[in-house]
């Protein structure tokens, strides 16, 4: 808080703002600010509502010391000020007394006599009050399940008694009715009482998220493993990082170790960090802590004892130190709090969680499965992924010359030999062989060079390929190989001009870079003499290679015949020399060359050319990335059967090689496309995660994150929108995402899908919060204004329907400032149109003029968008502009007004066709003009003659279905004439 309100109406305005925020620190220090604050005003009762205030940030803050001590002022404001307290404070007042038996609880260091004496004044002073001991026995209850008392009697005495004004909402009564069940072994009783509250029929600030806790392992014990997932997605997310509910993140934590998701559950533990620090209730602490240790024990116990953990700030932890850490400081809270109440049940309880089997051996929670394996920095590994059957020789000279053979031929096994090479010359002992045939150490540290820069090509690191080629080349001279000095050289070439260049004529300076490289290439292949058959071929392949990239740069016809030209040179050499790995290349090129060139047809014709040579002559490994490529092809040919066919076959006989030989990541995009097309977009959603799967497990984040908000996208558009969002949460705690270094647009996309699934699960609060946040960052993006006035209008709606419309017209503006700079006619009409009939449906009268001037500037998006041509996919916005005139004013009280807009509304559409799309448009326009006409008009007759015209008409047109809601409102004014 920057300046201590000066004025009560000041304070109150504080206060609300306050009342905003979420529950911790924050809001906790504000409130304590108000609290001082208030003491300057002579009348009590801003002090009340400041104390108030506090009592509630220190309750659900998890501050439970505090909240007592709070309550205690207002106690004696009460008794000292009674009249002061009018119904509303009073009733607060009286609700609290269960705060503070419930705060009281959480403290191990108060006497149990205490609880009981707060207690005894409880019920003392609703007697004296003359109101009902319901809650009174509902805290009773509450404190013999704590102490692990007989709780029969207990229940009994609560649960038969009629409810009043200061019970427990239904949905907390709910939860400890069940719990009560579940502590007598009855999952299945316990399961129907939750089910009012699970079901979202009684809710409150913790419900149905403290329930969904406490039925995740009942649903599983019952085979209900589907209803189990949906509780933990929807559950886990309204109560993570909240100090209030640690203890409910604590059971989601014992789920994830319990059904397989041990990944996971480090992951949530880590997004929950803060709860180490921030929880200051023992009681909540020992649940929080509890769930953690089993999650820990689990980790440990499958042998990740190393793991890094996330955990108590101010050092790094691994699972096993963690483990001991969280162990200690939990049998001490037990112990403490089973010493207060003379009981074991803290401790018996403790331990027969941690003593729990694991229920499942797997359970898929989110679309993104990660293993125990998976859990490390987000750096790429440094040499690629082998597979164990790939053997390498022992002897150190017969490894050398085996890569070398293996490379010569691009056969994939040479990577488990280069690999071991690099680990074996790595080592400070290693010699090298003295052996001619070998060669120097010098020729082959250029040797591990290569492959790296080959690596880096792979994964578009160009920069890093052509500087490691370069370096591999000099090496080679030094080695005096010059011939493989020349085909790094080239290799570099094409790297170097591989390269996104920069500016406005980007494509130009790339093709005019990849046509030096070519130029170079052939002065370097007719000056470097003494090539080896392999060396020629290779470079004959680099040449083509970088003219068909400049073909498909710049997509000129002129660029076609070169390429030609040079696979016909490879083709025909590479047949001479018995080259086969380059005569399936020079095949391939030709056909991706038809392909670019857009005669898709020849180019299937081509493949199949490939492939029967490939079955033929092989080389194998080259048969999944021709079916992939005939996949693509068939995609363009709108076969999706065909396409999913090809596809599917490359990538079962691409796990037959090792993981860098084929790019798999591209053949599972290729089919998820496909699998849309045909259809079956959970399919497609599979295949979308595995992709980027693929691709983090090769280090290539970028692509992985893209690959991630499609099927994040996917998923909200399939309506699982749990799914979405949590598949989103796992992204953005992901190091590389929190640091910053990851693509800030991309992040920003990511934010804006999570943004958009939060709103679609009806969570506006944390919808708003999010947009809100990406409409300030987006207004900084001067080169991409027309996403920025994407994100405003968005949140200018979004902000309407919270009605909150200063903030909304101020978002709106925004939007309209990044439309001058692009465009974005549609988008800012809905938007504009939207907010006017928001604020005449929330204000009425009240908010019209506010409601009329948004729809003025959406008048003049729609004379921009006439004056520029500009034809809207979805309605006209001149007629929906009139319409919505009409239904502005209608929620206004201006009927006449309203009935005149429609009508320039139906004058705009004209009257719909056997085939017109618009023909519902016009039904509701026509309804509309009905319903003002006959009931607010109160002229029935001319409305029921617009009504039974429109009627006849959409049925003649075969447009029954639109005559629904015509023929309810004809039968209405009858009915009321």
């Amino acid at each position: 808080m920057t300046t201590a309100p000066q004025t009560t109406d000041e304070l109150y305005q504080a206060l609300q703002e306050n009342d905003r925020r979420p529950y911790g620190r924050t809001r906790t220090v504000t409130a304590e600010e108000l609290v001082d604050a208030a003491e300057q005003f002579a009348e009590p009762g801003p002090l009340i509502d400041a104390l108030l205030e506090l009592q509630e940030a220190y309750t659900y803050g998890s501050e439970p010391r505090k909240s007592p001590v709070v309550f205690a002022r207002l106690l004696t404001l009460f008794d000292e000020q009674p009249d002061v307290f009018d119904e509303r404070l009073r009733h607060q007042l009286f609700w609290r007394f269960k705060w503070v038996a419930h705060a009281l609880r959480q403290l191990p260091e108060i006497p149990l006599t205490s609880l009981r004496q707060w207690l005894t004044e409880m019920r003392e002073r609703y007697e004296k009050a003359d109101l009902g001991l319901q809650p009174y026995y509902g805290q009773a209850y509450q404190l013999a399940a704590h102490v692990g008392e007989d709780t029969a009697l207990a229940y009994d005495l609560w649960a038969a008694r009629t409810r009043t004004r200061l019970s427990d909402c239904e949905a907390c009564e709910t939860c400890q009715r069940a719990r009560y069940l579940l502590r007598a072994g009855d999952d299945e009783g316990a399961l129907r009482a939750f089910e009012p509250v699970l079901a979202g029929k009684e809710s409150c600030k913790e419900e149905p998220a403290r329930s969904a806790s406490y039925a995740l392992l009942p649903l599983l014990r019952t085979g209900a493993t589907d209803r189990a997932r949906e509780l933990h997605l929807t559950g886990y997310r309204a109560c993570r990082r909240n100090p209030s509910m640690s203890e409910e993140v604590g059971r989601h934590l014992e789920f994830c170790a319990l059904t397989g998701n041990e990944a996971r559950g480090l992951e949530l533990l880590a997004e929950n960090r803060n709860l180490f620090d921030e929880v200051d209730s023992p009681l909540d602490q020992l649940g929080f802590l509890t769930g953690v240790e089993v999650l820990l024990q689990r980790v440990e116990g499958l042998g990740h004892g190393d793991l890094p953990a996330a955990g108590y700030p101010g050092r790094t932890w691994t699972v096993a130190g963690l483990r001991a850490e969280v162990r200690g400081r939990a049998d001490d809270l037990a112990a403490r709090f089973d010493a207060r109440n003379g009981t074991t049940t803290h401790a018996d309880r403790r331990r027969a969680r941690l003593d729990r089997a694991p229920l499942l051996e797997r359970l898929e929670l989110t679309l993104r499965t990660r293993e125990l394996d998976d859990v490390a920095p987000a750096t790429p590994v440094a040499a690629p992924t082998i597979p164990a059957a790939a053997a390498v020789p022992e002897s150190l000279p017969e490894l050398i010359l085996r890569a070398r053979e293996l490379d010569e031929v691009g056969h994939p096994d040479a990577q488990a030999c280069w690999a071991r090479l690099r680990t074996l010359v790595a080592a400070p002992d290693y010699s090298h062989p003295d052996d001619p045939a070998v060669g120097p150490l010098v020729r082959l540290r250029a040797d591990l060079l290569a492959e790296e820069a080959h690596r880096a090509g792979v994964k578009d690191e160009y920069a890093d390929s052509a500087a490691l080629h370069e370096e591999a080349a000099a090496l080679y001279d030094d080695a005096g190989e010059p011939a493989d000095a020349a085909v790094s050289r080239a290799c570099a070439l094409l790297a170097t001009a591989e390269i996104p260049p920069q500016g406005e004529d980007a494509v130009e300076a790339r093709v005019a870079g990849l046509t030096d490289a070519h130029a170079a290439m052939v002065r370097l292949h007719e000056e470097t003499p003494d090539l080896a058959p392999y060396q020629e071929a290779r470079l004959l392949r680099l040449r083509a290679t970088t003219l068909a990239v400049r073909l498909q740069t710049s997509g000129k016809e002129e660029h076609i015949a070169p390429v030609h030209a040079e696979v016909d040179l490879l083709h025909t050499f590479a047949t001479r020399h018995e080259i086969a790995g380059q005569i399936s290349g020079a095949l391939l090129l030709r056909a991706s060359t038809h392909a670019v060139s857009g005669d898709l047809p020849t180019a299937v014709t081509e493949i199949d050319t490939v492939l029967d040579w490939l079955k033929e002559h092989g080389p194998a490994w080259h048969i999944p990335r021709t079916l992939g490529l005939r996949g693509r092809l068939q995609l363009g040919l709108r076969d999706a059967e065909a396409a999913y066919a090809d596809l599917s076959e490359g990538l079962r006989l691409a796990a037959d090689w090792p993981a860098d030989t084929v790019d798999t990541t591209r053949l599972l995009g290729d089919l998820a496309e496909a699998s849309m097309r045909l259809g079956r977009p959970e399919e497609a959603l599979r295949h979308l995660t595995r992709s980027a799967e693929a691709d983090l497990r090769r280090g290539s984040r970028t692509d992985a994150f893209c690959s991630y908000s499609n099927a994040a996208q996917l998923s909200l558009d399939l309506g699982r929108v749990e799914d979405c969002i949590a598949l989103l949460d796992s992204l953005l705690i992901e190091p590389d995402v929190v640091s910053g270094e990851l693509d800030d647009r991309l992040v920003a996309q990511l934010r804006l899908t999570r943004a958009r699934a939060l709103r679609t699960g009806e969570d506006l609060k944390a919808a708003t919060a999010e947009f809100v946040a990406l409409a300030a960052e987006s207004a900084g993006w001067d080169d991409d204004p027309g996403s920025h006035a994407m994100i405003a209008a968005e949140t200018a709606v979004l902000l309407g329907e919270s009605g909150e419309f200063d903030r909304a017209r101020a978002a709106a503006d925004q939007a309209l400032a990044a439309h001058a700079k692009a465009p974005r006619y549609e988008l800012l009409s809905n938007c504009l149109r939207e907010l006017a009939r928001l604020q005449a449906q929330q204000q009425g009268p009240d908010g019209l003029a506010d409601a009329r001037a948004f729809l003025t500037d959406a008048g003049r998006i729609a004379d921009e968008a006439r004056a520029a041509e500009y034809e809207a996919h979805g309605r006209s916005l001149d007629s929906a502009l009139a319409y919505e005139h009409g239904r502005v004013n209608a929620y206004a009280g201006e009927y006449e007004d309203a009935l005149t807009a429609l009508d320039k509304a139906l004058a705009l559409l004209g009257e719909p066709g056997r085939e017109d799309g618009h023909a519902d448009e016009w039904a509701e326009c026509v309804r509309l003009a009905g319903a003002v006409e006959g009931l607010y008009l109160e002229r029935p007759a001319p409305a029921l003659t617009r009504l039974d015209a429109a009627i006849t008409r959409l049925t003649a047109l075969g447009h029954a279905e639109d005559t629904e809601s015509l023929t309810a409102l004809a039968a209405r004014l009858r009915d009321e004439a």
